[in-house]
């Protein structure tokens, strides 16, 4: 397994973007850079990260008034995990490029986080709701929803 410094340097060196080392197999990067991060990482043949497995989506609360967005990279032939973080503002309409165009399989986790999370991906060819009805009001797991009282006279809050 590579150390996470390999990582950060190769994504310096050929890129030129900042990203932090965090803890966890962890590296922390600017969300404008982060198209460029992925398809670099992706494409090179030494490390040839050919799999999106997942995208989280974590509310940091009203208190930090952020989001943190995780995307869990894998690399079938070198066995390697890596996870790349972003951080968006919750003022506003938060989004983020989408990763489509490298990554069939954001597709769902992108519509995941937008449906719950209310987090728009940018270029995203079909982005609607993927578990909630498509009228329901607001993304129940941010830390501010809050719970209708009803929906379609069926009653929701218990």
């Amino acid at each position: 397994m590579k150390e996470l410094s390999f990582f950060q340097n190769l994504i310096q060196n050929h890129l030129g973007c900042e990203t932090v080392l965090l803890d966890h197999r962890q590296l922390e990067c600017n969300p404008d850079d982060l198209v460029k991060i992925v398809d670099f990482l992706w494409k090179s043949p030494e490390t040839y990260f050919d799999q999106l497995s997942c995208i989280t989506a974590v509310d940091n609360g009203l208190e930090k008034n952020t989001f943190d967005i995780i995307y869990t990279l894998y690399s079938i032939p070198f066995n390697e995990t890596l996870h790349l973080k972003v951080i968006l503002s919750r003022e506003g309409n938060p989004e983020i490029d989408s990763l489509t165009a490298i990554y069939k399989t954001a597709d769902w986790h992108e519509r995941e986080a937008f449906d719950l999370m209310g987090i728009h991906f940018k270029g995203h060819p079909d982005l609607r709701r993927i578990l909630m009805p498509e009228d329901w009001k607001g993304h129940p797991l941010r830390k501010d929803y809050e719970v209708q009282e009803n929906y379609h006279g069926i009653k929701v809050k218990y």
